[in-house]
């Protein structure tokens, strides 16, 4: 820095803030380490390094990365016991060393740069350190309390999760990082163990909270829960004994903080931010934490400017990995939902559980392994990815597995689809999906969300609707075409979407009609009028008759739209739903006016052709959907006929909070296709077709609908054949387009 050598504190003894002092004092500043507990003292056993993060410490500081090198023990495999059956999946590239070992290391790479270590220092605040050092590290963990005592800057949010886990070690070294499962009287318990030396191997045993304590784990001390631990995974033990080390049952805690750095004092490693172990992110987080302050600090001119430099280089990558690490801790949250899926698959599952590793990244990584899976799952040949194999529902046999989500259009002109609607939906027609579906029709004027909403609620649109779904069975043979019905209650008489959102219509509005007089953006949305019996009758009768026209029009599928906040979404949620008849109050009462109008819908439509419902599984809002309501509203409907259930989230109220990201509804839809059996279509963020295969293989959905990739590319699943090589019957070409089914010769001319 331009302004010299600084005076550093580092509060926090552990391997971010060491490495962090070496780096800094490497650069010529003064530092001192701030340690409450003796040289050795540390939990846990052993830690796990990426060859990424390796290659970050080989580039600024070549001693440590020899010596760390000199201690690793390194291995490829992966073996996951499924119901006593071994599985193996290689090409994964491990490397660990032993916790203790690692801060040997580093307080022996800092006494020879000078840093001053003080150990047995007892609580130290950093606030009181700010003073008197230039920059204050504050790597003191996860219960940080310099976060704490700063709360009001740093803003932290910190969530529990739901599972009690132990780190314990073994005194001999597993072959592989192993996986295994124990299903008990008190429930599936799961082990993780990994070596970390010749002769030493960490296992961590987790359970949800409810088998813990049905377990009677709350009851044990160190010794007896590490005794029991070994009894219940002997085999995996070989007989051996577990043995602790201040190990204790703990819940893990996900720290997320609005700002990292105040002042002079910044936040680094878990007291900034936590990511669960079963993606082995503690220590690399930290690391990585250390590589950037130190480069920050280097390239500044100023404190501030290299924490503001340091925050906005780590943010994006510590957001990915706690992503991955979230959906890694729900998977095993949730494990007792996957031990009925087969071995192989439910290895696969496991392995891409974070999302991280996908279909082909695992193929490249071990291809046997991935073809074994691959034939489980049906592909008839090597050609064929998984996305191309058939599906059945009811009379339908869907020639692959990709669906053209509804998008509503806003382009209708009286409720009539036009020209607009036959090339839009023509085209993704031709563009190879297995199932094409419409934007939400509406079944009355009334049911509208804006003008340009489609019906079929008059001859004149079904007319238009049957000119439609002529051309896709004619032009594009093999492509099912699918009517979606809704009604947009509270949320309806709004402009078009380009218009404002949401927005009222500023004249020429319809009244609106909701399960309760509660306007969807208070303030700016009209009041709906809530519904009496009388109006539900009217209702049950507009969706039958809406049926009637959808089946006369040849459509091959039927989703009744239970979502999004629009009217049978408003009854499900007790967010919107504040009735005090039959049809509020308890999720059955809440469930009731839906399900007749499925019934109503169910009892006119063909029974050769299949229908679906579209839910919301959780608003993203308190006292919303729960998770749990939603597999017990997936279950309602399926017991009355649904034949598949399309999972999608949120859009019920205004200010919902959801947590957006890559493939980010897909656990909704894998939760209630594993608990129920019922076959699911997964929507949200899919946008690869590598998605597609990773979700098919793992069994978290049957169908994957992908709706803007379809907007960018309408031949986006004929792309996808060709980038995979794939020829085969499930993806046809159209035959005045075969010429271009390969990439044309690049260059002029």
């Amino acid at each position: 820095m331009s302004a010299g050598a600084m005076r550093v504190a580092v509060v926090g003894g552990g391997p971010g803030g060491l490495y962090a002092a070496a780096l800094l004092a490497r650069q010529g500043h003064t530092v001192d380490v701030w340690e409450r507990g003796a040289p050795d003292e540390t939990f846990g056993f052993g830690v796990v390094l990426s060859d990424e993060t390796l290659g970050g410490i080989e580039q600024a500081d070549s001693v440590v990365y020899a010596a760390l090198s000199a201690e690793f023990v390194r291995w490829d495999d992966v073996d996951i016991v499924h119901r006593g059956r071994l599985l193996t999946s290689g090409g994964h590239g491990f490397a660990a060393l032993g916790r203790r070992r690692l801060l040997e290391i580093l307080h022996e790479r800092c006494a020879g740069l000078g840093v001053r270590l003080r150990f047995r220092t007892g609580p130290v605040a950093a606030e009181a350190l700010a003073a008197s050092y230039d920059l204050v590290v504050a790597a003191d963990g996860v219960h940080s309390a310099t976060r704490e005592a700063g709360a009001a800057h740093f803003r932290p949010t910190v969530t529990n999760g739901r599972c009690r886990y132990i780190w314990l070690a073994a005194d001999f070294a597993f072959d592989a990082f192993r996986f295994e499962i124990a299903e008990t009287e008190h429930g599936v318990m799961q082990l993780h163990a990994y070596p970390y030396a010749a002769d030493a191997s960490t296992v961590i045993v987790e359970m949800r909270e409810e088998v813990w304590r049905a377990a009677g784990f709350d009851l044990c001390d160190e010794a007896e829960s590490a005794a029991r631990c070994g009894k219940i995974f002997s085999e995996a033990l070989r007989g051996r004994p577990l043995r602790g080390n201040r190990s204790t049952w703990t819940g893990f805690r996900t720290v997320v903080n609005e700002r990292w750095s105040h002042g002079n004092v910044v936040l680094l490693g878990d007291a900034a931010h936590t990511a669960h172990f079963s993606i082995g992110s503690g220590t690399k987080l930290a690391v990585e934490d250390a590589l950037a302050l130190a480069e920050a600090v280097a390239a500044e001119a100023d404190v501030p400017a290299a924490l503001t430099a340091y925050e906005a280089a780590r943010r994006p990558a510590v957001a990915s990995t706690q992503r991955a690490a979230a959906a890694s801790m729900r998977w095993f949250e949730e494990i007792a939902g996957y031990v009925e899926q087969p071995a192989r698959q439910f290895a696969f599952n496991l392995l891409t559980r974070s999302r991280r590793v996908t279909h082909d990244n695992l193929r490249l990584r071990d291809e046997r392994f991935t073809r074994a899976v691959e034939r489980d799952f049906g592909c008839s040949d090597e050609a064929t990815a998984p996305m191309f194999t058939p599906f059945t529902l009811r009379g339908l046999t869907l020639r692959n597995r990709v669906v053209v989500s509804p998008m509503d259009m806003y382009s209708a002109e009286e409720g009539v689809p036009g020209d607009f609607h036959l090339v839009h939906l023509g085209a993704r027609a031709l563009g190879g999906a297995g199932l094409v579906m419409t934007e939400m029709v509406c079944v009355s004027a009334e049911g509208r969300i804006t003008p340009g909403c489609a019906g079929l609620y008059t001859p004149e649109q079904a007319a238009a609707w049957r000119r439609i779904t002529d051309f896709v069975h004619i032009s594009a043979p093999g492509t099912a075409l699918g009517v979606q019905l809704g009604h947009a209650g509270r949320k309806g008489s709004t402009r078009l979407m380009w218009e404002g959102m949401d927005d009222p219509l500023p004249h020429g509005n319809w009244p609106l009609v909701a399960a309760s007089a509660l306007p969807y953006r208070p303030g700016v949305s009209a009041v709906p009028r809530a519904l009496a019996e009388a109006d539900l009758a009217a209702l049950r009768s507009e969706f039958a008759a809406a049926a009637v026209r959808a089946a006369d029009c040849g459509f091959d599928l039927l989703e009744l739209h239970c979502a999004h906040g629009y009217l049978l979404s408003g009854f499900l949620s007790p967010l919107t739903n504040r009735r005090t008849d039959a049809y509020g109050g308890s999720l059955e009462n809440r469930l009731r006016f839906p399900l007749e109008v499925f019934d109503a819908v169910r009892a006119v439509w063909p029974d050769d052709r299949p229908m679906t419902v579209r839910l919301s599984a959780t608003d993203w809002a308190p006292g919303g959907t729960s998770p749990e309501e939603a597999v017990e509203i997936a279950a309602a409907f399926a017991a009355r006929g649904a034949d598949a259930i399309d999972v999608s989230t949120g859009q019920v109220v205004a200010d919902e909070v959801p947590e957006y990201g890559r493939s980010y509804q897909t656990p909704y839809a894998d939760r209630i296709r594993n608990a129920l059996g019922v076959p699911v279509i997964a929507v949200g963020a899919i946008s690869s077709w590598d998605d597609v295969n990773s979700l098919l293989l793992a069994g978290r959905a049957d169908l994957c609908a992908v709706g803007r990739p379809h907007l960018y590319d309408p031949h986006w699943t004929l792309h996808a054949a060709a980038e995979q090589s794939y020829e085969g019957p499930a993806a046809p070409w159209p035959a005045p387009y075969r010429a271009g089914s390969r990439k044309p010769p690049t260059g002029r001319g």
